[in-house]
């Protein structure tokens, strides 16, 4: 089972924006080089993706979102660079290439990666009238809250300090919240926010990315254990050698993969009261049973 065909085109409309968000920018070539390597180097593109699906089906116009869909795709894309860097996971390969800092150097990628980070708010105010500045303001908060000391940052920490050690399932899943399912859940409730969604609605939005967040990590964990280099386009095993705690580690490939087939079911289950979610119903099973 493939991707829904509208996110592919998702898919496309993000490529095609984020590229001319860096090109037409006045700074040093080797710097939007470096920005450009990684931002364009494939991928999913899963949370700009979802955020554009939510927002139509809150009844937008998935362009009117665009900007803020290349934002939260900044912020990963920054969060990637700096990951791979030789004092975090000191991965040499990503998405089937060389890392950022193995092909421009560490000072360069460190920089491109900070660049993402900052260029990430300034794109996401760049929507149209039709989105009020109240709900930009709040958009912009999610995007910070989710990628900072509390979200992604504090996730990656709290990751480090594990290396090496025996984590319990309640710590593992503290640390995941963090690090994988706080970007993807923000760009469910950035579309609530530029959508103007009520309570209910942004609730139900936020249990489906929590349980589509953790599947998704929890899917990660096994494929580094059973995957191979050429399909991931990353080396493999590389949680153990760094002895980072996983869901694999913690509970086995079998009861990790009974686990991602049971928040997968509550993650469409949670959609119910939307009505027609069938995109992202499709794309919770294909999130479940991807190989890459």
């Amino acid at each position: 089972m493939g991707f829904p065909a509208v996110f592919t085109d998702y898919a496309r409309m993000v490529e095609q924006r984020l590229e001319q968000l860096v090109s037409d920018r006045d700074a040093p070539e080797i710097l939007k080089q470096a920005m450009l390597y990684s931002l364009t180097a494939g991928g999913k593109r899963l949370r700009p993706a979802m955020l554009l699906e939510f927002y139509r089906v809150l009844g937008g116009d998935p362009a009117d979102a665009l900007s803020a869909a290349c934002g939260i795709e900044m912020v990963h894309t920054y969060s990637l660079i700096h990951d791979d860097l030789p004092c975090m996971d000191n991965d040499d390969l990503r998405r089937g290439k060389p890392a950022c800092h193995i092909a421009f150097g560490e000072d360069t990628a460190l920089l491109a990666g900070d660049a993402l980070l900052t260029l990430a708010f300034e794109v996401t105010t760049q929507v149209p009238s039709v989105i009020s500045p109240q709900a930009v303001v709040q958009a912009v908060r999610l995007l910070a809250g989710a990628a900072g000391m509390s979200g992604m940052v504090g996730g990656q920490v709290l990751d480090l300090q594990s290396e090496g050690k025996q984590i319990t399932l309640e710590q593992l899943q503290q640390l995941q919240e963090g690090k994988t399912v706080a970007m993807l859940r923000a760009a469910g409730q950035i579309a609530c926010a530029l959508a103007g969604a009520n309570a209910q609605v942004t609730d139900a939005v936020t249990a489906y990315c929590n349980c589509i967040g953790r599947a998704f990590q929890i899917r990660d964990d096994i494929l580094d254990v059973i995957g191979d280099t050429k399909t991931l386009g990353k080396p493999v095993q590389s949680d153990m050698q760094n002895q980072k705690n996983t869901y694999v580690r913690l509970l086995g490939v079998e009861q990790s993969e009974r686990l991602v087939d049971k928040l997968t079911e509550q993650a469409k289950g949670a959609l119910q009261p939307l009505g027609n979610c069938e995109n992202l119903n499709s794309l919770a099973d294909v999130l479940a049973g991807r190989m890459q």
